[in-house]
């Protein structure tokens, strides 16, 4: 995500748009650099491969609704029952 990265609108184009760039790392009181360089680590570790993305395939996607449907099984949920509608008179 780069949440630690800052940005700025110092970049302005001839429309008098503005093209944010990251710029600035951020660093912890123990000198240490903060995320960057080190992204989020999985919950699921998923091989997506590029070609078979191309050809329509979503293997997060897969392995995401595969592992709800193991949750759902493992620990089902009551929807409760929707109330009555309400009288607008």
């Amino acid at each position: 995500m780069g949440g630690e990265i800052w940005l700025t609108s110092s970049n302005t184009l001839v429309d008098r748009g503005i093209a944010t760039a990251a710029e600035f790392g951020v660093y912890s009181p123990e000198r240490e650099w903060l995320i960057e360089g080190h992204g989020v680590v999985p919950d699921i570790f998923v091989d997506n491969p590029p070609r078979a993305t191309f050809g329509g395939s979503d293997a997060q996607l897969d392995a995401a609704i595969q592992y709800l449907k193991e949750k759902i099984a493992k620990e089902p949920v009551d929807v409760p029952a929707a109330p009555a509608y309400p009288k607008k008179k």
